[in-house]
């Protein structure tokens, strides 16, 4: 069996080559051969009526990245991808997650839409600010649709910094969500591979309402809740995820709230607070769909 772990060349950090060589080494391990590739967009092109692949034969792929037009020409052309192409898409961007999930029985945070903005120029209308602040109330929450790790994701205390933060984004797709305060600064990640939960931290941050690590965020294992391991697994089958990693927020009673949905989360966190092989239950759950 040979595979590929697809990885982006420009978002390079110990976090993300971490993972990819976690599970080359748990793939090595059980007689896999892997090949990390960081230039797929080089090695594809279109020409005629033709798709021009460049790679090696092989069984599967692990897509570490989230070039859409990549993931989609890999799959037309039938290869089997972990995260499959469409989950990735959706996940990678935070306002179509939220219709994904929206009427399937999750509980998201109130969210507003923003409008987009195709010139630098215009000016915000002090009565969309007056309206979205009604509606969400303070402090609130604006988040660019696309980021990782806790980038683009401000909070606004404030009419005054909500207005700033509307003219900073405006030029990009974002949304405004209700803040969840009942516990601020503190979230539960739990990794999902195959339909079911396999390991699951709460993340704590004393100096940032965001509870990632890449902002300073502590973690510990916790005994998951029924009701969050329940969520979880709804969300990754919602959303055709072989893996992936789920935020969860906490509501005025301890209910999960859904904050986001990783298809790419990084596990090195995870494996050092639980001390749960994440890395090998993956690879274990990829050759067992690739054998059937």
């Amino acid at each position: 069996m040979k595979g590929i772990i697809f990885v982006n060349p420009f978002f390079v950090t110990e976090a993300s080559v971490h993972q990819s060589q976690r599970l080359k080494e748990e793939f090595n391990k059980r007689g896999v051969e892997i090949e990390i590739v960081s230039d797929g967009f080089s090695r594809v092109a279109i020409s005629g009526n033709q798709t021009i692949i460049d790679f090696p034969k092989i069984d599967f792929a692990i897509y570490l990245d989230k070039d859409k037009y990549l993931s989609e020409i890999l799959e037309k052309n039938g290869l089997r991808l972990f995260n499959k192409h469409d989950a990735v898409r959706v996940c990678d961007d935070k306002g179509q997650t939220c219709i994904a999930l929206t009427g399937r029985g999750i509980k998201l945070p109130k969210t507003i839409f923003g409008a987009l903005c195709y010139n630098q120029d215009c000016q915000i209308k002090a009565e969309w600010v007056d309206k979205i602040g009604a509606e969400l109330g303070y402090p609130l929450v604006v988040k660019e649709s696309f980021g990782s790790l806790g980038k683009g994701v401000y909070k606004a205390d404030n009419k005054e910094e909500l207005l700033s933060l509307m003219q900073k984004v405006k030029l990009k797709p974002h949304l405004f969500q209700q803040y969840m305060g009942a516990k601020p600064g503190v979230d539960v990640r739990v990794i999902v591979i195959g339909g079911k939960t396999v390991a699951a931290m709460q993340r704590s941050n004393e100096n940032d309402f965001r509870a990632n690590v890449a902002r300073g965020g502590s973690t510990k294992r916790i005994d998951l809740p029924e009701s969050f391991k329940m969520v979880a697994e709804a969300c990754a089958e919602i959303l055709g995820l072989d893996y992936c990693g789920v935020d969860l927020l906490y509501g005025d009673n301890g209910e999960p709230y859904v904050c986001e949905v990783n298809s790419n989360a990084f596990f090195d966190g995870i494996e050092s607070s639980t001390g749960v092989n994440v890395a090998a239950a993956y690879v274990d759950y990829v050759i067992k769909t690739i054998s059937r």
